[in-house]
């Protein structure tokens, strides 16, 4: 079953804590939260101490997606308070290194690709991932269009994870509406990441009932 993951991005963060009971009614499988450092995308979002706020009203997996310089230096930290914690292909952490220390700090571990980056780089880690988490759109803000490029290489990735016999789930993130959704799963996607096309919804909980009907 596809798995969906609300980003908080482009909420409201002072109503924040009403939109996750919303969600949970929703019956939504996780929270996805946006770590933007200004330095590796030119934005800058929340840390450490906003995602323990948020973990201590939810009961929601926490879906981590760090877009941060070296992420492999603020690993324990994040851990902590993280259920799924990615990191970006490009941020200059050592790849093979990272995934296991987050696997063996007691998070899953996900591996993600910006739009400009070729799928076959992830072919040599798919074993030390959890998920691998393809951008449809260019990190850094919310509200972008989806860009179909992310479409082929959800395909690639979903083939090379059944050649393999991996329990690897594939996360999109980036311009998720009710047209891109069917599409996106229909590639391979198991894991939909949506913020602006459900929190600019008037009922959060009904919009995530219809994508995932969808």
């Amino acid at each position: 079953m596809t798995q969906l993951s609300p980003s908080v991005l482009t909420s409201d963060f002072l109503t924040l804590g009403d939109a996750l009971r919303k969600m949970e009614d929703a019956g939504v499988d996780m929270v996805h939260l946006d770590v933007m450092d200004g330095i590796f995308v030119p934005n800058i979002s929340f840390g450490v101490p906003v995602i323990r706020s948020i973990r201590a009203h939810t009961r929601l997996p926490l879906d981590v997606h760090l877009m941060i310089d070296r992420p492999h230096r603020y690993l324990r930290d994040f851990a902590a308070v993280s259920d799924w914690l990615g990191f970006h292909y490009e941020a200059g952490s050592p790849v093979r290194e990272t995934l296991r220390e987050i696997r063996a700090l007691g998070c899953r571990a996900c591996l993600t690709i910006k739009p400009a980056t070729d799928p076959e780089v992830v072919l040599p880690y798919l074993e030390d991932c959890d998920m691998v988490l393809v951008m449809s759109v260019e990190p850094g803000f919310g509200g972008q269009k989806f860009l179909p490029s992310a479409l082929g290489k959800l395909s690639f990735l979903r083939d090379a994870v059944a050649a393999r016999g991996l329990n690897v789930a594939l996360e999109v993130d980036g311009g998720i509406n009710e047209e891109t959704a069917p599409q996106a799963v229909a590639a391979g996607a198991t894991v939909l990441v949506a913020g602006s096309y459900l929190f600019s919804a008037p009922d959060l909980a009904a919009r995530a009932r219809e994508i995932r009907a969808l």
